[in-house]
């Protein structure tokens, strides 16, 4: 019995290493949260649930999983008219940032990994530039 135990054990440790983020989407990661931190945080709070009806969650939206574009224009440049997140409606208007390209990259993918969402597709400064362009 100990021996199966150590080699699930191992295996569990094993699968968890293969699928582990890559590193520059880990390091973009780190850079968003403090990005977040300094921009983000007073608005969509800590745990990314928003603030009543005024500031949609982050946490688990389905606006910021299924409308990608439209998440990356609103960091970048701001937001205003109406929105629905999970079947709740906002209107209140969201400021834009003044963040570099770099910087919309790296605060959607903390955003897009943080309390319990998950992007396996990385937004990268490339994408950020094409999707506020158009």
């Amino acid at each position: 019995m100990m021996h199966w135990t150590f080699g699930f054990l191992v295996f569990i440790l094993f699968s968890w290493g293969i699928n582990q983020q890559n590193p520059e989407l880990t390091e973009s990661i780190q850079r968003g949260e403090g990005i977040y931190e300094d921009f983000c945080i007073t608005c969509h709070r800590a745990n990314g649930k928003g603030f009543g009806k005024m500031y949609p969650p982050l946490a688990g939206s389905d606006f910021l999983l299924n409308k990608r574009e439209e998440s990356i224009r609103a960091v970048k440049y701001g937001l205003s008219g109406e929105i629905t997140v999970n079947d709740k409606t906002y209107n209140k208007k969201m400021e834009p940032l003044g963040l570099s390209d770099k910087e919309v990259a790296d605060v959607m993918n903390f955003i897009l990994n943080s309390w319990g969402n998950t992007s396996e597709k990385m937004v990268t400064v490339e994408e950020v530039e094409k999707k506020v362009k158009n």
